[in-house]
């Protein structure tokens, strides 16, 4: 794998993880359990939209086969997608969504701060401007999590078996593969032992504040989803999220 291969299929990575969540929590609109909740899902989710748009157009640069930001987003199938699994996995109830957001965010946190110094100038100007969000969207998750987490006896009950639900998909985001590696290599990418160390001593300090307890860090874990290997559940997304394009392909006008 090149370095120039390895950077498009980096930043299909990014812009797909992105997309992806941003559909499921699009899914919750009109049903969070509160107008606070609604407005903050949203927004949450307009945040990722825009940070997958700048990868992506960073992505249809680089690839240059005439495809742009709206049609790598609308015209890829599943097997072409390389979000991880963990953002396509459903809602099922609120623990689980914030359990899904929390597990995302320590991830794209650390990994945006570290791309704010990658010797990629566009990587990290992008990276500069979404970890402003990023933040926010950590501190919210994680506040959610210790509110539930270190609440009734029943919110409690719900939120660990969010973590242990979820936990099983969070191994992929601080698994390094052939990608990873010469995207740190050259400087372009986060350090993957560092991501990993980072990634297991935030999430580690939430849950314990949370009263929850952590998966087994040496558990079996799904992988496959930066590699184009999904759950049934990314096709049910993309049927959704790109039937008006696939239906009228081109269509700029009514």
């Amino acid at each position: 794998m090149t370095q120039a291969e390895a950077l498009q299929e980096y930043l299909l990575r990014l812009a797909d993880s992105d997309m992806i969540l941003s559909q499921r929590l699009c899914e919750l609109c009109g049903k969070a359990p509160a107008l606070e909740e609604e407005m903050a899902l949203m927004n949450v989710a307009l945040d990722l939209v825009g940070q997958a748009r700048n990868w992506y157009e960073y992505a249809a640069e680089l690839i240059d086969d005439g495809r742009d930001a709206d049609k790598l987003a609308f015209r890829r199938d599943a097997h072409n997608y390389r979000n991880l699994l963990l953002t396509e996995q459903p809602n099922e109830d609120y623990a689980v969504t914030m359990g899904r957001q929390f597990f995302f965010d320590v991830w794209h946190y650390f990994t945006l701060k570290s791309l704010t110094a990658s010797s990629d100038e566009r990587i990290a100007g992008i990276a500069a401007k979404a970890l402003k969000e990023a933040t926010y969207h950590l501190r919210r998750s994680s506040e959610w999590v210790k509110r539930l987490g270190d609440g009734t006896e029943e919110s409690h009950r719900r939120m660990q078996d969010a973590v242990d639900i979820l936990w099983r998909f969070t191994g992929e985001l601080i698994t390094p593969d052939d990608t990873d590696r010469v995207m740190a290599e050259a400087g372009i990418g986060p350090d993957p032992d560092q991501l990993a160390k980072d990634w297991r001593g935030m999430v580690n300090e939430v849950l314990a504040q949370a009263t929850l307890t952590p998966g087994d860090e040496d558990a079996w874990m799904y992988m496959g989803g930066k590699h184009g290997e999904h759950t049934e559940h990314l096709g049910f997304i993309l049927a959704e999220m790109q039937f008006l394009q696939r239906a009228y392909p081109d269509a700029t006008t009514w």
